[in-house]
Order: structure tokens, then C-alpha cells, then sequence
């Protein structure tokens, strides 16, 4: 008989359902962006690995300790950057180097009470803005999968658009599914006998450069913070959960500290499925609904220690296929970005110019669109501000 301080049945089927959607959602996402950076197949695993693991116990650990359903998630809109981002000269470990100092920007801004009230000076429009540039390429890429091929992009955004219309949030998952199902019906799939069961983590030693700091390291740390923390906390207050968020946020910067030298590029508070954790439906009582994100901590592990079957699965469909369910999964996102973007009548020109510039793709002096496209649009709202 289960005791009255255990999971419940219902915390227990958010918590599965809350990381299944976590992972089948995204994984695509982080995929290209370690791939887009240079990693190989092997470092890729373990880099999926890393931030499936650490998400996993960071669920858990915070959960348990604050004993309220605090969800994390790796950061998707960061692994959109690292796939549309200009992949540095020193190829993956000056990545890593680069989501080490993220990791570590993070850590300070949680103990260095001026360094995260200047972050959160930049203007909430220009954030979103430089989001939503980031994953503007991205969300293209279902449109050229239906043209260019149809056989994988038509049935994949129809079954994302119909189970849409019903259920939202099962959306991804069932259009996942149907990639998964076209693949090994099309595939050839002998090649997955070689892959490892468990994944093995592979230590990449960080290297570090001026360009990969500026161009890869601060976009991530800043869509990381604005886009995923900060939210994931409105989330938790929304249902009358409030922890102090610099804790939080110390815990998450240090999860991603310990995952950056295996590849992982950074985990953060959840906010979508932080949503399927802490209302009612998990737990009538919501000084038990912790017991969900503990479990879901347990899935997202399992999960990350199968990464290198899901890698070798994933190499052996079109480019494109993966690509879309990736472009689907970001569209939600890139809606709330836009409406972000455009939110503040005043900040709206400077907005604009942030997410043309970071969805441009240009690359100066080896640093990303998306650095520029903060600038530009910081400088133009600051003048606007001067002038009137």
C-alpha cells in the first residue's frame, strides 16, 4: 500500500508524461546544435547524455530539497543558438569552452547581485527579439522538408498540425513518433546493432577564445537566463509555488558547469513541462506534487543514458526530417518571442532591427548574428531613450 509521504499515481504519470514530452520535443534541437558546433557522433551521445542526466538529478535534487515540483530542462533555445551560430575555428572543445563560461556566468550571477541586475536591464522586447531571431532559421526548415522532401516533411507536419488541434502539448511527441516510424520503415537500420546500450561520456577538454566567449557564451548565458529561468519561476509562482530564484538558478549554473566538459551545453529552469508538474492534475495536494518532478528526474536519466542509440537513430534519417520535427517543436517558442519582441510600442523599432540581425546569419570577426543583433538593438533602444 503506498504511504502517505510516496508519489501518487497521478504525480507519477505527470512526471513520465512531463519527460517524455521534455526530451521527445527537443532532443533534435540539441542534436544540431553540438553537431552544428562540431562535435562528433560520439561527443554528441555524450554531450545529449550530459544534459539529460544533469536536467535529471537537477529535477531531483531541487525537488527534494525545496520539496516543491521544480522542473529542469536542458536550454533549448541555447541549443537552437549553437545550430544556427557560426561554429568556432577550434572546432568542439572551443564550444565547450564556451558553455564553461556561460556555466560560469550563470554561478556569478546568482551570488553577484549587480552583474544579474544589469542582465536584467536589457529590455524584455530585445531579449525576445534576439530569441526570436535565433530561431526564426530553424522554423523555416519544416516549410523546405515539404518541398523539398515531401515524403518526410508532409506526413510529419500534418500529424504535428491534426494532433495539434486536439492536444497541444502531444503535438512534437506525435510527430516524433511518425519520424521515428518513416524512418525505420525507409532506413536501413543494421547500423544501430553498433551502438552502444549505454552511453559513454567522452571528455572534451575546453579550449577557449575571444570569439567563441563573445559570440557563443554570453547569447547562451542570456537566452538561457531571460528565456528559460525567468519564465520557469513565473511558472512555479503562477501556481502559488515561490522559492527564491537566485538558489535555483546557482543550483542549474552549477549542473551545467559539471556537464559542459562531457559536451552538455546547459540546463535551466523548466517552464512548459515545469506546468505539467505543478498543477492539480499531478497531485491533488500540492505539497506532494514534488513527487512528479522526481520522477520525471528518473525518465530524463534513463533517457540520457540511452543517448547513443537515440544519436545513432537519428544519423540515419535525411537531414531535413530531423531538421522538421526540430522546426516544429520551435514554433510555439518563436510565436511568444515575436509577441515579446513586439510588446512595447517604444522598444519595437530597436526589437526589429535585433531580429533581423540575428536572423541574418551573418558572422563578423567570427562572432554570431546573435551578439550583434543584441548590440545593435541595446544601442538604438539606449539612444531612443537619450533622445526623448
Amino acid at each position: 500500500m503506498q504511504g502517505k509521504s510516496g508519489p501518487s499515481f497521478s504525480a507519477v504519470s505527470a512526471g513520465v508524461v512531463s519527460a517524455i514530452v521534455g526530451f521527445t520535443a527537443s532532443f533534435a534541437i540539441v542534436l544540431q546544435g553540438l553537431t552544428h558546433m562540431g562535435a562528433t557522433p560520439a561527443e554528441a551521445s555524450s554531450g545529449l547524455m550530459a544534459v539529460a542526466v544533469a536536467m535529471g538529478l537537477g529535477g531531483i535534487v531541487l525537488s527534494l530539497w525545496r520539496r516543491m515540483p521544480i522542473s529542469v530542462a536542458w536550454s533549448t533555445p541555447g541549443a537552437a543558438l549553437l545550430a544556427v551560430s557560426t561554429a568556432p575555428a577550434g572546432g568542439f572543445a572551443e564550444a565547450v569552452g564556451a558553455f564553461v563560461i556561460a556555466a560560469v556566468c550563470a554561478i556569478v550571477a546568482s551570488l553577484w547581485r549587480p552583474l544579474g541586475r544589469l542582465i536584467e536591464q536589457i529590455p524584455p522586447s530585445i531579449a525576445q527579439a534576439m530569441l526570436a531571431g535565433i530561431l526564426m532559421p530553424l522554423c523555416l526548415v519544416p516549410v523546405h522538408a515539404i518541398a523539398e522532401l515531401p515524403v518526410y516533411g508532409v506526413p510529419i507536419a500534418l500529424t504535428w498540425l491534426i494532433t495539434g488541434q486536439m492536444n497541444r502539448i502531444a503535438a512534437v511527441p506525435a510527430a516524433v513518433l511518425v519520424a521515428v516510424g518513416m524512418i525505420a520503415y525507409q532506413e536501413d537500420l543494421s547500423a544501430l546493432a553498433s551502438a552502444d546500450l549505454i552511453t559513454r561520456p567522452v571528455i572534451v577538454v575546453p579550449e577557449f577564445s575571444v570569439s567563441a566567449t563573445i559570440g557563443i557564451a554570453i547569447p547562451l548565458f542570456i537566452v538561457t537566463l531571460a528565456s528559460q529561468n525567468i519564465p520557469g519561476i513565473a511558472v512555479l509562482n503562477g501556481f502559488g509555488y515561490r522559492p527564491a530564484p537566485q538558489p535555483l538558478f546557482r543550483v542549474t549554473g552549477l549542473f551545467s558547469l559539471v556537464a559542459a566538459p562531457v559536451g552538455g551545453h546547459a540546463v535551466n529552469l523548466a517552464a512548459i513541462t515545469a506546468a505539467i508538474c505543478a498543477n492539480e492534475d499531478a497531485d491533488p495536494n500540492p505539497a506532494r506534487r514534488y513527487w512528479s518532478t522526481v520522477v520525471a528526474g528518473v525518465v530524463y536519466i534513463l533517457f540520457g543514458l540511452a543517448a547513443s542509440m537515440t544519436v545513432a537513430f537519428a544519423a540515419l534519417a535525411p537531414a531535413l526530417a530531423i531538421g522538421a520535427v526540430a522546426g516544429l517543436a520551435l514554433i510555439g517558442a518563436l510565436a511568444g518571442a515575436i509577441a515579446g519582441a513586439v510588446a512595447d510600442a517604444e522598444a519595437r523599432v530597436p526589437a526589429i532591427i535585433t531580429f533581423l540581425i540575428a536572423a541574418s546569419g551573418v558572422s563578423i570577426a567570427g562572432i554570431s548574428g546573435a551578439f550583434w543583433g543584441l548590440c545593435a538593438g541595446l544601442l538604438l533602444y539606449f539612444l531612443q531613450r537619450v533622445k526623448n
